[in-house]
């Protein structure tokens, strides 16, 4: 079973930055080469939005409006992991972040990691 674990969240200040990572784990018969990933989000009484998302050769990316132009995301295909850097963070970032795995009509998710955003 495809194991997903987010990592890297924490308090920062509004204006600050944060990198999370994803560590993927479990593959049998595909690896995390053949699944293209998301990163999610989800604030206290909202529902999970998203946020960016990277195909599985990493040549391509997408990101949700609130996000554009502050956040990136990455992956390294070597290591099994994807990650999220994020720069000019505001208080509205502030949510627990889902990464998530997708290949073709199946999607796997992690735990989630909380990132505070407050001064």
């Amino acid at each position: 079973q495809v194991h997903l674990v987010e990592s890297g969240g924490g308090v920062v200040q509004p204006g600050g930055s944060l990198t999370l990572s994803c560590a993927a784990s479990g593959f049998t018969d595909f690896t995390f080469s053949d699944y293209a990933m998301n990163w999610y989000r989800q604030a206290p009484g909202r529902q999970r939005e998203f946020v960016a998302a990277i195909t599985r050769a990493g040549d391509n990316t997408i990101y949700g409006d609130s996000v554009k132009g502050r956040f990136t995301i990455s992956r390294d295909n070597a290591k099994n992991e994807m990650y999220l850097q994020m720069n000019s963070l505001k208080l509205e970032d502030t949510g627990v972040y889902y990464c998530n795995g997708v290949r073709g009509s199946r999607g796997y998710w992690g735990q989630g990691t909380q990132v505070t955003v407050s001064s």
